[in-house]
C-alpha cells in the first residue's frame, strides 16, 4: 500500500463510509441471505454511492467476508479475557460457572446466531471463509481454554492431563446442545436467562465430576 492509499484508508470520511457500508451489509445479509443481497442494495441502505462501496470495502464477496469475520472479534475478546479470569481464580468452580454463563450468552446472542447460521449455509460457496471463521472463533476459544485448564492441572486445581480434550468436553457440555438447536431453529430457540444459567451450572458440575481435583 503506497502513501496515498494509506492516507485514504485513514481518512475519517473513508472510515465513516466503511462503517456505514459494513453495517448495512450486515443487516441485509442477515435479512435476505447472501444470494438475495446486492451491492446496489447495500449502497442504498448505507447512503453511499456504489463506487464508494467498492473503494472502501470491495465487491460482494469481500463484503460478505468482512461481515462474517467481524463477528469473530467477540470470540477473540472472550478467549483473551478468560485466560485472566480463570487463570487467577481461587474458587475454580465459581470461575468456571461464570465463564460458562458468559460463553453461553456470547454464542446465543442474536447477531452471532444469525451470522453463524449464514456462514454455515454459505460454506460450500466460501469454504476458506468457513474454515477461517472456525479457526478464529470456536477453535480459538477452545485453544485458550485448554491453555488455562493445563495451568490449573499443573497447579493441582484440576485433573486435566489432556487439556485440549478437557476443554472440548467443557465447551460441549455447556454450549453443545443449545448451539445445535439454535443452528437449526434460530435465536427463537435460545432459552431464557434463568435456563441458560441453569444449563451453564449443570455443565460445569458434570465437568468437575470428571476433572475436579
Amino acid at each position: 500500500m503506497d502513501e496515498d492509499e494509506d492516507r485514504q484508508r485513514l481518512d475519517p470520511r473513508v472510515q465513516r463510509s466503511r462503517a456505514a457500508v459494513l453495517e448495512a451489509a450486515t443487516a441485509l445479509f442477515l435479512e435476505r441471505g447472501y444470494v438475495d443481497t446486492s451491492t446496489d442494495d447495500v449502497a442504498a441502505r448505507a447512503g453511499v454511492s456504489k463506487k464508494t462501496l467498492y473503494n472502501t470495502v470491495g465487491d460482494k464477496e469481500r463484503l460478505f467476508t468482512e461481515v462474517v469475520l467481524g463477528v469473530t472479534a467477540i470470540a477473540e475478546r472472550f478467549a483473551d479475557d478468560l485466560v485472566a479470569a480463570l487463570g487467577d481464580a481461587d474458587d475454580v468452580a465459581a470461575a468456571l460457572h461464570a465463564l460458562a454463563r458468559r460463553h453461553l450468552a456470547s454464542v446465543t446472542s442474536p447477531t452471532v446466531v444469525r451470522l453463524r447460521r449464514l456462514a454455515s449455509a454459505e460454506s460450500r460457496r466460501f469454504p476458506a471463509l468457513a474454515r477461517e471463521y472456525h479457526r478464529r472463533a470456536p477453535d480459538r476459544v477452545v485453544s485458550s481454554l485448554a491453555a488455562v485448564l493445563g495451568d490449573l492441572d499443573r497447579r493441582g486445581q484440576l485433573r486435566a492431563p489432556d487439556p485440549r480434550t478437557a476443554a472440548e468436553h467443557l465447551a460441549f457440555l455447556v454450549v453443545g446442545p443449545i448451539l445445535d438447536r439454535v443452528m437449526f431453529e434460530g435465536e427463537a430457540a435460545v432459552p431464557e436467562a434463568a435456563e441458560l444459567d441453569r444449563r451453564a451450572r449443570a455443565g460445569v458440575e458434570v465437568f468437575l465430576a470428571a476433572y475436579g481435583a
